[in-house]
């Protein structure tokens, strides 16, 4: 099951989040095969405020169980976060399923 993760920064968040990112990064490293698609969403400046992750797992429970251990989360970086459930038809130009 896709889903796609949107998650907006607090205000002011731009420090810790550069702060925390590397961990973000390890995290997501270790589990590059449910990660179809991530990337910071940018302010009007080009400022990282949030993120985008389309991610497959098999259940939601398996995603909450990663959210719960993701650093921009345990950090606090993260103010809100929306998560629903996707139908990837294209990845990379090419038709899935």
């Amino acid at each position: 099951m896709q889903f796609v993760i949107i998650a907006h920064d607090g205000k002011g968040m731009l420090e810790k989040r550069m702060e925390v990112r590397p961990r973000h990064l390890e995290n997501l490293s270790k589990i590059t095969d449910k990660v179809l698609c991530a990337g910071g969403l940018l302010d009007e400046d080009g400022k990282m405020k949030g993120s985008v992750m389309v991610m497959e797992f098999e259940t939601r429970e398996e995603l909450d169980a990663y959210l719960a251990e993701e650093p921009y989360i345990l950090e606090k970086v993260w103010e809100n976060v929306e998560v629903e459930c996707m139908n990837v038809v294209l990845l990379n130009g090419k038709k899935v399923k």
